[in-house]
This record gives C-alpha cells, structure tokens and sequence, in this order.
C-alpha cells in the first residue's frame, strides 16, 4: 500500500493509501469522528464512521488527543466543501506517538505565550501557512537573481568595522580583538561587485536596538544585491521587478496558505503593476504637512504613520528617493547638484507595512567617501580595504537591501513580524 503525504490528494482520489500525521483537532457526534490531520506539506479532514470500522478503531479514534501522531488508512476522496479540496475516509489507525495535555489549546492565547511555545505554534495552521510564504519567498528569491545573471556572494557575519553606524552594533571578542555581528553584508558584497558584477546575499543581520514594535526585529534575514555599471534609476527597475516578482510567485505556488491567511489576492494582483510609483523626499513631507502632520519637517526621518499614508495615498509599494545626507549613511553618493541630499530610495509597502527595501548609489570618488567616514567617527584604519574599491577601477555601482521577515509579513497580511520567523531566536525575545 502507498503512503502519501496529505498535499499529493489530489493524485489518489479513490485510492486506498497511508499517511503519517498528526492529529491537530477532532470532533464527533455519535457514529462518526471527525479528524483534523496535518502532516507537514498540508491540512485536511479525515473522517471514521463507527459502522464501517471495528469498535476499537472508532474508540481510538475518538479518544485520540491533540498532536499525537498516527499512521492511517484510509480511501481518499474529494471534498468540495473544504478550502483544501479533500478528505480520507478513515479504515485503520497505528498510533505512532501519544500526546497529553498539549498546551496549545483551540482556545485564545497571548503573543507572548504562543512566542514561548513557539517550537509548538510552527504546528497550527496559520503558522504552517506564513512559514510556507516565507519558504517560497526564499525559492523565488534564488530564482530572481540567478535567472538575470547574479552570483550568490556571502559576507562575513562577524565584522571588524561598521556598515551604516557604531551605535546598533553587537560587541564580541574576538581572540583579544573586537568584532561586532554584521548589521549589514552591503560594504563586502561592493567588492564582490568589482569582481562578479552583479551579486547578491542571503543571510542574518543583527540591529542592537531594544525594539517593542510589530515591524523591527534585533535578528533577521536580509537580501543584499550589489549591482556595477549601474546607476540608480536602474536599480530602482531591478528593485520593483523583483518585489512584483516575489509576489506573484506566491500568488502562484502559496494559493492554499494566503486562503488560510485569509489574504485578499486581488490586493496583491495590484502590487505585481510595473512600474511603482516614485515620490521624491521634498515632495512627501509637501503632502504630508497638507494632510495635517504638523510632527514632520524638512531633515526629519520617516515613522509609521508616515510611511503608512505615503504608501495608501498609492495603493502600490512606492519609491522616495533622495533622503537628507544628514540621516543616511556615510556611503551613499551625494546628489550631483544638491548639498543636502543623498542618492537613495526606500520603497514603501502599503497597508501600513512600512519600508521593505532600502537602497542607493553608492558614492565613488575617494576624498569624497574618506571624508565621510571621518565626518561620521569612524575608524580610518578600519576601512582601507573598501577605500581600496575607490582606488583601483572605481566605477558607477548601486544596491539595495530586503528584509525578509518584513516581506513575509507583508504579503502574507499578518499584523506581528515576529510570527514571520521560525523561532524566536535570544534576540528577538523581547515582546510587544
């Protein structure tokens, strides 16, 4: 007899096969047990009718408790009135592992007690959806960059020097020396652009700053490209291309876990529209102080309810380019006739999700960055080698970085970023 996993139904309606799951919930009434099966790619009913089983069977399958772990037999069948499309009809039961006294019940539970228990929660069915989002987006990702001519490129994780400031950093020791955990691959994966041209990483990040919000995390995933001979106008067609290209490849492979989510698909067909819309820094703090943000001035950096109103007054992810110099990091190339500004965009998510990527151009002439990085206190020394990109074949170069928890959260239309990551990690235990 095959065993099957519950996503492949759809192959062996009529058929009699196996499947290992485990119970998520059951009901009955009377003469027959209704079984919520998971298995790992899916979730479905299974169903035991007390007259076509032995008694024992119909006993065991009425007293089974939540999360053990059976293997079944059964016939499969389809089953319209369910959002998965199918069901098993149940003639045999093995249990393989019992379970008592699971301590996530259907009832309601706190963020803080479900974050605990997160090595359990990863079983529900709405975890189980957003971590199937957030593993398409990883396969997309790969998909994106190695079908348009990138190489992967992996930057150190621990770091002598400072990406974008000294402040946020995690201080190690490293052998009597200092390192700090990366807060950023961008400044290496430059010097890889020199050698490959177009390259991209895929690795953790780490912010020291003790954030209480639904958007930051202290650990997380980021993707960083690094793009030579080219300017920024293009990177911001690079960028929109592949956001609209991570979203519809979930609005292709992840239809089953966004009806779960309960997510509007007609609201992301829109985010896929090319190009998205562009704003400049002067003109959104215009239309921010016309429609009453009295908080915002010319030189002030952007919060949520901000970002959120940019974003809505589009209805798309949108583009604002040029940032004061003061509030951007010391590499980003000065605006070629403005003092004040820097060449750079954050595109914003609408829905109120916030910046889900940050990018520039980076600044190439010599003096220019080795003033920088005095203005900005940093240590001399410490930045000879990414000099060295400014002395031996300096060219036009730009990036850009995702964050892929903040992406998850995003498309997948949750509220917390912190249920877009497997498991909370020490650093990010610090709860809303």
């Amino acid at each position: 007899m095959k065993q099957i996993s519950i996503i492949d139904s759809k192959d062996h309606v009529g058929e009699t096969v196996q499947i290992g799951a485990w119970v998520a919930n059951k009901r009955s009434s009377g003469k027959i047990a209704f079984l919520q099966l998971r298995d790992g790619t899916a979730y479905f009913q299974g169903i035991v009718v007390k007259s076509e089983v032995p008694e024992e069977v119909f006993q065991l399958a009425k007293n089974l408790n939540q999360e053990t772990a059976i293997l079944l037999t059964g016939e499969v069948r389809e089953d319209t009135r369910s959002k998965f499309g199918y069901e098993i009809g149940i003639s045999a039961i093995e249990v393989v592992g019992e379970s008592h006294d699971y301590p996530i019940t259907p009832k309601e539970h706190g963020t803080d007690f479900l974050m605990d228990h997160r090595h359990l929660w990863l079983r529900s069915s709405r975890q189980h959806a957003i971590m199937q989002i957030r593993n398409e987006l990883i396969r997309a990702t790969y998909e994106f960059f190695n079908s348009n001519g990138f190489t992967k490129i992996d930057p150190p994780i621990l770091t002598g020097s400072a990406a974008e400031g000294t402040t946020d950093l995690f201080e190690t020791n490293y052998f009597d020396q200092k390192a700090y955990l990366s807060q950023s691959g961008q400044l290496y994966m430059e010097a890889a652009a020199m050698a490959f041209g177009k390259v991209f990483s895929f690795g953790p990040t780490f912010r020291a700053e003790k954030s209480k919000t639904r958007r930051h995390l202290i650990e997380f995933w980021m993707i960083e490209p690094e793009m030579a001979f080219m300017h920024q106008e293009d990177s911001l067609e690079v960028q929109e291309q592949y956001v609209a290209f991570l979203v519809q490849s979930v609005l292709d492979n992840c239809d089953y876990a966004l009806d779960v989510l309960e997510r509007d698909k007609e609201v992301l067909k829109k985010y896929t529209q090319l190009p998205f819309p562009r704003i400049s820094y002067d003109e959104a703090v215009e239309l921010l102080q016309k429609n009453g943000f009295e908080d915002i001035q010319w030189g002030d950096d952007f919060g949520s309810p901000h970002e959120t109103f940019i974003a809505n007054s589009f209805e798309q992810p949108v583009f604002i380019l040029n940032y004061p110099k003061a509030i951007k990091p010391f590499y980003m190339k000065p605006h070629p006739t403005r003092d004040d500004v820097v060449i750079c965009a954050d595109m914003i998510a609408p829905e109120g999700y916030g910046e889900v990527i940050g990018g520039s151009e980076r600044a190439t002439d010599f003096e220019y960055l080795l003033e920088q990085i005095k203005a900005h206190g940093l240590d001399e020394e410490e930045y000879q080698w990414y000099l060295d990109l400014r002395r031996y074949g300096s060219v036009p170069h730009s990036g850009f970085g995702l964050g892929l928890e903040r992406a998850v959260t995003w498309i997948a239309g949750i509220e917390h970023v912190r249920e877009a990551i497997p498991f909370p990690r020490l650093l990010n235990r610090i709860y809303p």
